[in-house]
């Protein structure tokens, strides 16, 4: 948990979550690299699959913004979306059984209804198991998903939106819930770029 020095932590298995997802994404030689660059030596060791919150926000960071400073930016978004969808996958594993998403009574709710509990069980995860805090906002259109202490762009300064990873997650959550169908997922604010909240927009209306 959070120290009077300011630093926040995820759990371990969230933190082993997303570092398998990037080995998935990038290879362990991609990952390799990446430590290399930030010259953390922890980055490349896995946590344990437990709910000690151990790994710092800032690890975390470091890992997202080494993936814009060594495949360049738009290839190091498209890797952190990528990264994002696939952490989706190992969470459920993890956390699906815990919130209660992966009941059969859940699944054959109406869509809006799914939508609406699966972001506010979504949030608890976050808001539950480590120091990132999340509320959820909506409009008749829209859901708002605002991270008010956000480990993605932790102590970061960007010219535009860096949370990806996040986005990727939403999409991946957004797919599962709906039974295959496509959301416009968007980040509009950013910590990283001077906002108070890093806000994801999904529109409730699927794609196409």
């Amino acid at each position: 948990m959070s120290t009077a020095t300011g630093i926040y932590f995820y759990p371990n298995n969230m933190g082993r979550i997303i570092l398998l997802a990037l080995e998935d994404v990038i290879g362990q030689t991609g990952i390799n690299m990446l430590t290399n660059l930030s010259e953390q030596v922890e980055q490349n060791t896995l946590p344990p699959a437990n709910f000690d919150r151990h790994f710092p926000f800032e690890r975390l960071s470091t890992l997202m913004a080494g993936l814009e400073n060594y495949y360049g930016p738009r290839a190091g978004r498209g890797l952190a979306l990528r990264t994002g969808q696939a952490c989706f996958q190992y969470g459920l594993e993890n956390y699906g059984v815990l919130l209660g998403a992966s009941d059969m009574a859940f699944r054959l709710l109406p869509l809006p209804t799914k939508l609406k509990i699966g972001a506010e069980l979504f949030a608890q995860a976050f808001n539950q198991f480590s120091d990132q805090q999340v509320q959820i906002t909506e409009t008749e259109e829209i859901i708002s998903w605002q991270i008010e202490r956000c480990p993605l762009c932790w102590q970061r300064h960007t010219d535009a939106p860096a949370c990806h990873l996040a986005v990727g997650i939403l999409q991946e959550a957004l797919y599962w819930i709906s039974s295959g169908k496509y959301f416009n997922v968007e980040e509009t604010t950013c910590i990283a770029q001077g906002d108070s909240a890093c806000t994801i927009e999904i529109n409730k209306t699927p794609l196409g």
